[in-house]
């Protein structure tokens, strides 16, 4: 709205929003009677002044102003349309572009870059041809690769070190992972189990008189 200007309705020109009347007391005064019954507005007399009784959809979007809806809007002081200019085209140093490009932000900017970074990085790993965006691929591919080979064989070296522990003894890495769990979470399991064995009454050696069922 701060490069537009309220203007008043035009006889023959096309309008650019559709135009609506609100139930109100014009302020006129009864000898405008007869121009309100011409447009088919329901009025009243009240106080001395003509009212609207009902909202009226005077003039619809597109449609040709008329003389007398004209007329009326401007009696009532009513500018129901607004005019400005609309930037379609932007030049720049021989360079003519659209103007949702000003709208870009620097997040806008980072990512189209991140994007093509990648797209840079993915082909050079599919042509094998080094670039500074997939050297750190390659290296990261190249080292997963010795690990393999190196858990296949006798081959020793400090990363490939912690794969071959796993590899010996999961159950490590599992004790380990158990005690990084939150301790919240751990300690309610904690109190559950123990609640549920409370709960379960313990089994006598005397019911089976000490044999088991299979024994």
């Amino acid at each position: 709205m701060d490069n537009k200007v309220k203007a008043p309705a035009r006889a023959g020109a096309i309008a650019p929003c559709d135009v609506i009347l609100q139930p109100q007391n014009t302020g006129l005064g009864p000898e405008k009677t007869s121009f309100f019954q011409a447009l088919q507005i329901p009025t009243k007399i009240s106080k001395g002044t003509i009212e609207i009784l009902n909202e009226i959809h005077l003039i619809k979007k597109e449609d040709k102003v008329g003389a007398s809806e004209a007329t009326l809007l401007n009696m009532l002081n009513v500018s129901p349309f607004t005019y400005g200019l609309k930037i379609r085209q932007v030049y720049d140093s021989g360079t003519v572009f659209s103007p949702e490009i000003l709208d870009i932000t620097n997040e806008d900017l980072r990512a189209k870059f991140m994007e093509g970074v990648m797209n840079v990085a993915a082909v050079s790993l599919e042509i094998g041809y080094p670039t500074l965006a997939s050297v750190p691929h390659s290296i990261v591919n190249g080292l997963k690769n010795l690990i393999a080979i190196a858990v296949e064989t006798d081959i020793i070296f400090k990363e490939a070190e912690m794969a071959k522990e796993y590899l010996k003894d999961p159950s490590k890495f599992a004790a380990a992972a158990a005690a990084a769990a939150p301790a919240a979470g751990g300690g309610g399991d904690a109190k559950k189990e123990e609640a549920k064995k409370e709960e379960e009454p313990e089994e006598s050696e005397d019911d089976d008189m000490g044999f088991g069922l299979f024994d």
